[in-house]
Protein backbone atom coordinates (compact mmCIF):
# COMPACT_ATOMS: atom_id res chain seq x y z
CA UNK A 1 0.00 0.00 0.00
CA UNK A 2 1.58 3.05 -0.84
CA UNK A 3 1.44 6.15 1.61
CA UNK A 4 -1.08 8.10 -0.09
CA UNK A 5 -3.60 5.18 0.06
CA UNK A 6 -2.74 4.65 3.65
CA UNK A 7 -3.31 8.22 4.68
CA UNK A 8 -6.74 8.28 2.19
CA UNK A 9 -7.71 5.22 4.62
CA UNK A 10 -7.11 7.23 7.46
CA UNK A 11 -9.38 10.18 6.52
CA UNK A 12 -11.99 7.97 5.64
CA UNK A 13 -12.16 5.99 8.91
CA UNK A 14 -12.11 9.44 10.80
CA UNK A 15 -15.06 10.11 9.06
CA UNK A 16 -17.02 7.17 9.56
CA UNK A 17 -16.71 7.56 13.62
CA UNK A 18 -17.34 11.12 13.02
CA UNK A 19 -20.72 12.28 14.95
CA UNK A 20 -23.49 15.25 14.03
CA UNK A 21 -25.03 17.04 16.83
CA UNK A 22 -28.44 18.93 16.17
CA UNK A 23 -29.12 22.33 18.42
CA UNK A 24 -32.51 23.16 18.25
CA UNK A 25 -33.61 26.68 20.26
CA UNK A 26 -37.24 27.83 20.73
CA UNK A 27 -37.88 31.43 20.29
CA UNK A 28 -41.42 32.88 20.34
CA UNK A 29 -42.27 35.65 18.04
CA UNK A 30 -44.89 38.11 18.75
CA UNK A 31 -46.25 41.24 18.22
CA UNK A 32 -46.07 43.73 21.80
CA UNK A 33 -49.61 44.00 22.61
CA UNK A 34 -49.69 39.89 22.73
CA UNK A 35 -47.30 40.34 25.91
CA UNK A 36 -48.18 40.70 29.26
CA UNK A 37 -48.52 43.91 31.26
CA UNK A 38 -45.56 42.95 33.24
CA UNK A 39 -43.64 42.19 29.88
CA UNK A 40 -45.11 45.46 28.32
CA UNK A 41 -43.92 47.53 31.32
CA UNK A 42 -40.78 45.68 31.18
CA UNK A 43 -40.10 46.79 27.66
CA UNK A 44 -41.10 49.70 27.99
CA UNK A 45 -38.35 50.69 29.95
CA UNK A 46 -36.09 49.39 27.99
CA UNK A 47 -37.56 51.38 25.29
CA UNK A 48 -37.26 54.95 27.46
CA UNK A 49 -33.51 53.69 27.98
CA UNK A 50 -32.13 54.14 24.68
CA UNK A 51 -33.20 57.93 25.06
CA UNK A 52 -30.83 57.47 27.50
CA UNK A 53 -27.74 56.20 25.95
CA UNK A 54 -24.23 57.86 25.51
CA UNK A 55 -23.66 56.75 22.07
CA UNK A 56 -21.84 59.74 20.21
CA UNK A 57 -19.42 56.98 18.28
CA UNK A 58 -21.73 54.34 16.80
CA UNK A 59 -24.96 56.36 16.73
CA UNK A 60 -26.64 52.89 17.79
CA UNK A 61 -29.01 53.88 20.75
CA UNK A 62 -29.05 50.47 23.20
CA UNK A 63 -31.48 49.80 25.99
CA UNK A 64 -32.13 47.42 28.37
CA UNK A 65 -34.21 46.81 31.63
CA UNK A 66 -34.04 43.84 33.87
CA UNK A 67 -37.09 42.05 36.14
CA UNK A 68 -35.51 40.90 39.83
CA UNK A 69 -37.34 38.24 41.77
CA UNK A 70 -38.79 40.95 44.05
CA UNK A 71 -40.26 42.24 40.95
CA UNK A 72 -38.47 45.79 41.07
CA UNK A 73 -37.63 46.56 37.53
CA UNK A 74 -33.74 48.61 36.59
CA UNK A 75 -32.99 50.35 33.86
CA UNK A 76 -29.67 50.26 31.55
CA UNK A 77 -28.02 51.91 28.24
CA UNK A 78 -24.88 51.60 26.56
CA UNK A 79 -22.17 54.31 27.15
CA UNK A 80 -19.17 54.89 24.61
CA UNK A 81 -15.89 55.70 25.27
CA UNK A 82 -13.16 57.05 22.56
CA UNK A 83 -11.02 54.27 24.30
CA UNK A 84 -13.04 51.31 22.63
CA UNK A 85 -13.44 48.78 24.71
CA UNK A 86 -14.17 51.23 27.80
CA UNK A 87 -17.55 51.58 27.17
CA UNK A 88 -20.40 49.16 28.46
CA UNK A 89 -23.38 47.32 26.50
CA UNK A 90 -27.15 48.33 27.78
CA UNK A 91 -27.91 44.63 29.02
CA UNK A 92 -24.34 44.80 31.21
CA UNK A 93 -24.90 47.97 32.74
CA UNK A 94 -28.52 46.83 33.54
CA UNK A 95 -27.15 43.52 34.78
CA UNK A 96 -24.59 44.89 36.70
CA UNK A 97 -26.75 47.58 38.52
CA UNK A 98 -29.20 44.90 39.49
CA UNK A 99 -25.93 43.12 41.27
CA UNK A 100 -24.75 45.99 42.91
CA UNK A 101 -27.93 47.45 44.29
CA UNK A 102 -29.82 43.64 45.31
CA UNK A 103 -27.18 41.07 45.23
CA UNK A 104 -29.49 38.43 46.65
CA UNK A 105 -31.70 39.21 44.03
CA UNK A 106 -32.10 36.64 40.85
CA UNK A 107 -32.47 38.58 37.40
CA UNK A 108 -35.64 36.89 36.20
CA UNK A 109 -36.23 38.80 32.84
CA UNK A 110 -34.43 41.10 30.82
CA UNK A 111 -35.81 43.21 28.15
CA UNK A 112 -33.45 44.84 24.95
CA UNK A 113 -34.69 47.71 22.78
CA UNK A 114 -32.15 50.06 20.21
CA UNK A 115 -32.34 52.99 17.88
CA UNK A 116 -30.37 53.19 14.78
CA UNK A 117 -28.33 55.85 13.35
CA UNK A 118 -31.11 57.77 12.68
CA UNK A 119 -32.88 57.59 16.05
CA UNK A 120 -35.63 55.17 15.03
CA UNK A 121 -36.21 52.39 17.04
CA UNK A 122 -35.06 49.45 14.75
CA UNK A 123 -37.66 47.46 13.13
CA UNK A 124 -36.37 44.12 13.77
CA UNK A 125 -35.30 42.78 17.26
CA UNK A 126 -31.05 42.81 18.36
CA UNK A 127 -29.66 40.34 20.10
CA UNK A 128 -27.00 40.53 23.04
CA UNK A 129 -23.54 40.45 21.96
CA UNK A 130 -21.06 37.74 22.82
CA UNK A 131 -19.85 39.22 25.77
CA UNK A 132 -23.38 40.27 27.23
CA UNK A 133 -24.53 36.94 26.44
CA UNK A 134 -21.64 35.40 28.50
CA UNK A 135 -22.93 37.70 31.32
CA UNK A 136 -25.72 36.35 31.26
CA UNK A 137 -24.95 33.09 31.14
CA UNK A 138 -23.13 33.87 34.64
CA UNK A 139 -26.40 35.75 35.79
CA UNK A 140 -28.60 32.18 34.81
CA UNK A 141 -25.32 30.44 36.81
CA UNK A 142 -25.27 32.22 39.76
CA UNK A 143 -28.85 32.34 40.57
CA UNK A 144 -29.63 28.93 39.00
CA UNK A 145 -32.47 29.56 36.81
CA UNK A 146 -32.63 30.91 33.12
CA UNK A 147 -33.21 34.84 32.07
CA UNK A 148 -36.52 35.11 30.35
CA UNK A 149 -35.36 37.21 27.50
CA UNK A 150 -37.80 39.59 25.58
CA UNK A 151 -35.62 41.21 22.30
CA UNK A 152 -37.80 44.56 20.99
CA UNK A 153 -38.03 45.29 17.37
CA UNK A 154 -41.07 47.58 15.76
CA UNK A 155 -42.24 44.87 13.69
CA UNK A 156 -41.67 41.97 16.41
CA UNK A 157 -41.03 40.87 19.70
CA UNK A 158 -38.66 37.85 20.42
CA UNK A 159 -39.16 36.41 23.60
CA UNK A 160 -36.77 33.34 24.92
CA UNK A 161 -38.21 31.85 27.41
CA UNK A 162 -35.41 29.37 28.46
CA UNK A 163 -32.82 32.01 28.80
CA UNK A 164 -29.85 32.95 27.06
CA UNK A 165 -29.00 28.85 25.77
CA UNK A 166 -31.89 29.85 23.06
CA UNK A 167 -28.71 31.96 21.67
CA UNK A 168 -25.52 30.25 23.05
CA UNK A 169 -26.31 26.25 23.20
CA UNK A 170 -22.95 25.23 23.98
CA UNK A 171 -22.10 27.63 26.72
CA UNK A 172 -19.14 28.03 28.91
CA UNK A 173 -20.60 28.06 32.17
CA UNK A 174 -17.17 27.69 34.57
CA UNK A 175 -13.56 26.57 35.01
Amino acid sequence: MLFCDILLFLQQKTIDIMKELTLKSTIKVCQLEELSKADQELLSVAIDSTTKSYAPYSHFCVGAAVRLANNCILPGCNQENAAFPSGLCAERSAIFAAGAQYPDQAVVALAIAARDTTGQLTEEPISPCGTCRQVIIETETRFKQPVRILLYGQSKVYVLEEGIKALMPLSFTEF
